[in-house]
């Protein structure tokens, strides 16, 4: 009961406040980061520069690499992207395998003649491969 009246309700929202504040902060320190080592177009000095800003001033040198780096930051984040959506597709049709219906169909027919499927399975990959 004291506890209820020792720690009121405005004060439980301040402190939830500051609670996801400090994430956010988290988030866009990590975000700082991720793109100071991603970074092609500066050298290892620029980047310990910057490091030792953000350590050194933390708030401060986070806020100021957003706004002196924004369009990089952006720009990278897009580049990234878009590389990892083409390695992605790369990877689907390497392993999706290009076969036409007949391919599909002989195929089917020599585990139907293997024993392998029965007859309905059999209709089932004809029909599945002479919808595409």
């Amino acid at each position: 009961m004291s506890i209820a009246t020792s720690y009121p309700l405005l004060e439980v929202f301040w402190t939830i406040l500051i609670f996801f504040g400090f994430v956010v902060w988290i988030w866009i320190l990590f975000t700082v980061f991720a793109d100071l080592f991603r970074r092609q177009d500066i050298g290892g000095w620029g980047k310990a520069g910057w490091i030792i800003f953000v350590v050194i001033f933390p708030f401060l040198g986070v806020f100021v690499y957003l706004i002196a780096e924004h369009k990089g930051l952006s720009e990278r984040s897009l580049r990234q992207q878009e590389s990892a959506k083409a390695e992605m597709d790369q990877y689907v049709r390497s392993v999706a395998g290009k076969s036409d219906p007949t391919q599909q169909i002989a195929k089917g027919e020599e585990l139907l003649r293997s024993g392998a499927i029965t007859q309905a399975e059999f209709d089932q990959i004809k029909k599945r491969a002479l919808a595409t």
